[in-house]
């Protein structure tokens, strides 16, 4: 497992040489609520949902004192927007009274936000604080179980952990991208780009769709 992963590693470096988180943002607590609204949709959706939403109400002020049937208006076409647009004006607040508008640093703080749990949290310490964390979305749940770094039956954390074992910690971060990327663009949910793929010959997926 150990050159495994080391070839995993690899090719990972070779496709994505310097990963970088896909939601876009100006500032620290956009990035707060661009990764809450991501949970269960694309990046690329969020992206479009927040331009309207950071043009519109461009400070942390207005965003924690806005309509929440704006906001829901502004999120519909995101997964469970009702819960979100309203997390969008808790979260301003939140940051806005009790942080002074400064997005902590703390896991315990970040995880107790609204809709903010173990995946966001991570996401937020390693891109915006360069702190070593690696965040398990689905994209990096379907690559390590597909590559056997994890198993089918672990869970968010169990894979999370494995991972951190697996891997050194100072690149921990930069594996987090590169495993979310190959799962957008290559291994993807449906139809998987297997032909071209260097790690084929290690990929569970693969043996059992050839079999």
């Amino acid at each position: 497992m150990k050159m495994n992963s080391t070839i995993i590693l690899n090719y990972l470096d070779e496709l994505f040489e310097n990963p970088k988180c896909e939601l876009e943002f100006n500032k620290d607590y956009e990035l707060v609520i661009a990764v809450m609204l991501s949970a269960q949709t694309t990046d690329k959706r969020v992206n479009k949902v927040t331009k309207v939403l950071f043009s519109k109400y461009p400070t942390l002020e207005s965003l924690a004192t806005a309509q929440f049937t704006d906001v829901k208006n502004i999120v519909k076409e995101l997964g469970s927007y009702t819960k979100k647009a309203q997390a969008v004006i808790d979260i301003s607040n939140i940051l806005l009274t009790k942080y002074n508008s400064v997005v902590p640093d703390k896991r315990k703080d970040l995880e107790q936000l609204p809709m903010v749990g173990r995946k966001c949290t991570n996401v937020i310490l390693s891109v915006l604080f360069n702190k070593p964390a690696i965040a398990v979305d689905t994209h990096v749940a379907r690559t390590s179980k597909r590559l056997g770094l994890a198993k089918e039956s672990d869970s968010v954390l169990q894979i999370e952990q494995k991972l951190k074992r697996k891997i050194d910690k100072a690149r921990w971060s930069k594996t987090h991208h590169q495993l979310v990327l190959f799962g957008r663009y290559y291994c993807k949910a449906i139809s998987p780009l297997c032909t071209d793929c260097k790690l084929k010959n290690i990929c569970k997926y693969y043996k059992e769709k050839e079999r």
